[in-house]
């Protein structure tokens, strides 16, 4: 009889930098994937609501840009509705999708156009403050990154909301705020650290 010899643990593996080329193949310059990459527009001219943009950086924990992120952002229309299939407006080409995926670039900024989205309800059955909820992968990441960003100008609906009172530390609940810029189309910019003193809060779903 042979002995059996000892195996080694598998290693682990983690989103690698195949992430951008992947998920967003025309913004790295493959072209034949898709026409346009999923998730690289969410308004038609058709969509209600105020235009916003919504933007920021993906920062590392020494607070350098990460260059290979994907942020994707879910969220409510105006009226506080989902897109097909998740709400009872369904239908098979909605006039906003609620849903959008966009890269980082060369500085780790990543920036949406949309709208300001409507109060959905909680789980406790009140409404919520109007909210983008945001998923980031990148190379290092072994499972996507769960978090929300809120609006400063939304400050009595914040100060009720169900998911940030979950979170008791007050410095904490800031990390999930993002800041007005007034312009044209308002702006809101909300960096996301992914880790260190400044590290945005994280939400296992």
């Amino acid at each position: 009889m042979h002995p059996v010899p000892t195996l080694k643990e598998t290693p682990s593996q983690t989103a690698g930098p195949y992430v951008h080329i992947g998920l967003t193949p025309n913004f790295c310059d493959i072209k034949g994937v898709y026409d346009v990459d999923p998730g690289a527009s969410m308004l038609t001219p058709e969509t209600a609501g105020e235009r916003i943009v919504v933007s920021g950086r993906v920062l590392d924990g020494a607070g350098a840009p990460v260059t290979d992120a994907v942020v994707e952002c879910w969220q409510a229309d105006a009226e506080g509705s989902y897109a097909a299939p998740m709400g009872p407006n369904s239908n098979s080409a909605p006039v906003f999708t609620g849903w959008g995926r966009q890269p980082t670039n060369g500085e780790g900024i990543f920036s949406f156009e949309t709208i300001k989205p409507g109060p959905v309800a909680g789980p406790d059955g009140k409404p919520m403050a109007p909210h983008l909820a945001l998923w980031i992968v990148a190379r290092g990441i072994n499972i996507g990154l769960q978090t929300r960003l809120y609006f400063e100008d939304e400050p009595e609906a914040n100060a009720t909301d169900f998911v940030l009172n979950k979170i008791p530390d007050p410095r904490r609940r800031a990390t999930l705020i993002a800041r007005r810029e007034d312009g044209a189309v308002p702006r809101y910019l909300l960096d996301i650290h992914l880790q260190g003193d400044k590290e945005t809060v994280f939400f296992d779903v």
